[in-house]
């Protein structure tokens, strides 16, 4: 059991795992610390559950116009414990893969909760060891990778209970199906559950603070967001503050005030979904400089600590999955003195809803804002012949480039498994594509990726099926 590394993680989530491997395989002696399960947060209790709960809500919501598809099914139901169940085990499943990737790089996985002492040429490790007792390593380098949890409010009672007020994790695995939900928070957690459960049948409130929901997507998104998901029969209250969750004999009292006027909400549960504390506790002694609790880094992930990198949720926005893996590998990669390609790629970001929402780049609006002289290109499905054909009309494309360069900047989708086919248009930012690229892409037909080409022409006055 060796005492000195090259690298040692801390935290074996998307970040901390994929950066032990790549700098596994560029010949670094790596060991990982992780005090839960390995995947952290997004395999064990976020992206990948979620998911498998999205994909039973959503084909049992299927069931209900099957006859659009000249389809039947008598008395569909559901059994929610086998739905939670199934998405506990694909989260095993992931996790086990993640021990298996482990030990095929000969990374070295040390189980318990690690704190950051001073040392040279980077900080000790200390960790309390799950088995009990301590071990104290030394690498030359730290990648700390330790991300974050959900954020409370105590003063206003948004605080879980695991019983009647929930955070993500508590709505993962309940022990029984909600019949009402208020859920406080219109980002990706909050719309995503909001959309299993009313999949499912609950009753569901969504509470936004500011004047429109999933406020991070560009604004004709938003709008068309709150429009579908209203159809499904999600209520939303928006401009609206919560002053107080009560807990009562049959649920949860949310009051909150709109436009100056108090309202209460009731409810059997409530998911508080308004943001990320990051898990920085253990590194103050080091004199690691934090911003709002978390890590500030340079753009190679390094930290003002020598030897000491951050990447993920622990060191700032945004909080996705792909972006901490991306940052690892770019962590790794830099201790090593390997020059790492597309640096600066931007980061995608998607919410797995009914309807499914993506985005990458500038909005329409942010662009303006910075002095861009934007041309934007708008094409919606219903007009798309495998859209139609496949009974997914709902939602458009909307494209936004540099008016001067023809430099594309930003997408913003809302549809179906749009989620799959935003990747198209991360490459094309990446590879720096103008509107001439993109206009001379051959498309398969028909496919729905066939609407991100017209939405390209429509921003120059050439769509052809509108």
């Amino acid at each position: 059991m060796s005492t000195e590394f090259d690298v040692v993680v801390i935290g074996a989530g998307p970040g901390g795992y994929v950066a032990a491997i790549r700098a596994s395989q560029l010949g670094l002696k790596t060991a990982i610390v992780e005090r839960e399960n390995l995947g952290g947060i997004c395999l064990n209790w976020g992206c990948i559950p979620t998911k498998a709960l999205l994909k039973s809500g959503e084909i049992f919501e299927q069931l209900s116009h099957l006859d659009s598809y000249g389809l039947a099914v008598e008395k569909p139901s559901f059994d929610f414990a086998k739905i939670i169940e199934r998405s506990r085990g694909v989260a095993k499943t992931m996790s086990g893969g993640i021990a298996f990737l482990m030990k095929k790089h000969k990374i070295e996985v040390i189980e318990g909760e690690a704190k950051l002492e001073k040392g040279s040429p980077a900080p000790k490790v200390v960790i309390a060891l799950k088995a009990g007792g301590s071990r104290t390593v030394q690498a030359k380098n730290v990648i700390l990778a330790s991300g974050a949890r959900a954020r409370n409010i105590p003063a206003i009672g948004a605080v879980s209970d695991g019983d009647k007020v929930w955070t993500y994790r508590d709505a993962l695995a309940p022990k029984s199906m909600p019949k009402s939900l208020v859920v406080i928070g219109s980002g990706a957690i909050g719309i995503e559950f909001a959309s299993f459960y009313r999949a499912l049948g609950a009753e569901v409130t969504v509470v936004e603070a500011v004047d429109r929901i999933m406020p991070v997507e560009d604004a004709e998104v938003s709008k068309a967001a709150q429009k579908a998901f209203e159809k499904r029969g999600i209520k939303f209250r928006i401009g609206a503050k919560v002053t107080k969750i009560d807990k009562t004999a049959t649920g949860v009292s949310v009051s909150v005030e709109v436009g100056g006027k108090a309202e209460q909400l009731t409810a059997e549960k409530c998911i508080v979904a308004i943001g990320i504390v990051p898990n920085t506790e253990g590194v103050e002694s080091v004199g690691l400089t934090l911003d709002r609790g978390h890590v500030v880094t340079d753009k190679h992930c390094k930290t003002n600590v020598p030897g000491l990198y951050a990447i993920g949720d622990v060191a700032g926005a945004p909080w996705l999955a792909h972006k901490a893996s991306h940052e690892g590998i770019h962590a790794a990669e830099h201790i090593a003195g390997y020059k790492t390609p597309n640096v600066h790629s931007p980061i995608p970001g998607c919410t797995y809803a009914n309807p499914q929402v993506a985005s990458v780049g500038y909005t329409e609006a942010a662009a303006k804002a910075a002095g861009i002289d934007a041309k934007a290109g708008r094409f919606p499905f219903k007009v798309n012949g495998k859209a139609v054909a496949a009974g997914e009309t709902e939602g458009f494309v909307k494209t936004v480039f540099d008016g001067k360069t023809g430099a594309l900047i930003g997408a913003h989708m809302i549809g179906h498994e749009v989620t799959e086919m935003i990747q198209g248009f991360v490459t094309a930012i990446t590879l720096e594509a103008t509107e001439e690229d993109l206009h001379g892409i051959v498309y398969a037909h028909p496919t729905m990726s066939e609407a991100m080409h017209e939405a390209s022409l429509d921003a120059y006055g050439r769509v052809l099926h509108i």
